[in-house]
């Protein structure tokens, strides 16, 4: 449940990541486990979690996720249950028994739970949702959606991408066609061409077309399946790809792996946390992470939810108000030229501004 701590020698990097750490103290519980000791007087208050497939243990977007359920055990004394899905089938009695466990809050992780959570709300207007990676077009009045423009770092990360690559061919894959993940690629993709039009290069991407929308991604959209993900990322690679963006959760380990069996020709990035301080024993081939600061979100929809000054006002994290960042360099940042981090941080600054338009 780690998340991004920004060294020095990158300035953007600094800013974004430090806000990414939530104010006072944290628990470092894991998943199913004992929690450590909370900073504020026992509540009966009942916060609770269901996770999607990917269970609380993924290294990435539940983890993350679940990690501020934990912060906010520890900071406003409130009681938590969670329960992790194992396939889509689960998602709707899982919610359904954490209405049963009569918790007062109910976060749900991922797109794929959007109807099931939409269908509890309804049906249980006195109890506060919040869905993480959904927003809703007309949300009951006790559902908020915590969403993220993973566009505007994945930007960043292509344009990163495009100036490590020494084959001139980057790729990327996800775990499904949903927005949520194609978001990232379209921005990854973007951030290429941005590189291209400034450089006068030629950096192809395999994995994502942005013009119309079609993609590689994970059969029978198993983000759990790691096999399934280093195939893929094998296959971008068989095409000359050597800088991989993986955006399929559990199963963007698979693109780490075969990074990692490259010899040092290939480089994975990671997604949703910092994969340095995630997925360690891959340190050697992540040069940045995507990271969204799920964990402040759900921390503050869990206070908002027992202060009494929740609204089903959809959050969506931006570069601005740091919800999403492009994660350190880490070991990779004396191969990143001076040259290469001014313009990621002018570039940072132009899509905060709006003068560099990013969609995704």
């Amino acid at each position: 449940m780690k998340k991004s701590m920004i060294g020095a020698g990158l300035a953007f990097a600094l800013v974004l990541g430090g806000c990414a750490t939530p104010p006072g103290q944290t628990t470092t519980a894991s998943p199913g486990g004992a929690s450590a000791t909370t900073a504020a007087t026992q509540s009966d208050y009942l916060a609770c979690m269901v996770s999607d497939e990917g269970g609380f243990d993924d290294k990435s977007f539940n983890e993350t996720t679940y990690k501020g359920m934990m912060d906010a055990k520890a900071q406003l004394g409130i009681q938590t249950k969670e329960v992790q899905s194992s396939t889509v089938a689960d998602y709707a009695k899982n919610v359904q028994a954490m209405v049963t466990a009569k918790c007062k809050t109910i976060v749900t992780v991922g797109y794929a739970l959007g109807d099931a959570t939409d269908k509890a709300a309804k049906a249980n207007p006195d109890i506060k949702f919040a869905i993480v990676d959904f927003g809703y077009d007309k949300p009951a009045d006790n559902v908020k959606g915590l969403t993220f423009d993973t566009a505007q770092p994945s930007f960043l990360a292509g344009y990163l991408a495009a100036s490590l690559s020494k084959t001139g061919t980057v790729g990327t894959y996800g775990g499904a066609p949903f927005p949520t993940v194609t978001s990232f690629m379209d921005g990854y993709a973007r951030g290429v061409d941005y590189y291209n039009q400034k450089k006068g290069k030629q950096v192809k991407v395999v994995g994502w077309n942005p013009a119309n929308k079609t993609g590689t991604f994970i059969p029978g959209n198993k983000f759990s399946d790691v096999a399934g993900g280093k195939q893929l990322a094998k296959n971008l690679i068989s095409q000359g790809a050597d800088v991989i963006l993986p955006v399929a959760g559990p199963a963007s380990e698979g693109g780490l792996q075969a990074a990692q069996e490259s010899g040092g020709k290939v480089l994975s990035m990671w997604v949703d946390s910092d994969g340095y301080e995630s997925m360690p024993k891959y340190r050697a081939v992540i040069p940045t992470s995507v990271g969204k600061a799920m964990d402040v979100a759900v921390l503050e929809a869990i206070k908002e939810a027992k202060d009494g000054t929740f609204s089903n006002k959809t959050y969506v994290g931006t570069l601005e108000n740091k919800g999403v960042y492009l994660a350190p360099f880490h070991d990779f940042d004396s191969k990143v030229p001076a040259e290469t981090k001014a313009e990621l941080e002018q570039l940072q600054r132009d899509i905060i501004s709006g003068a560099v338009k990013v969609t995704g």
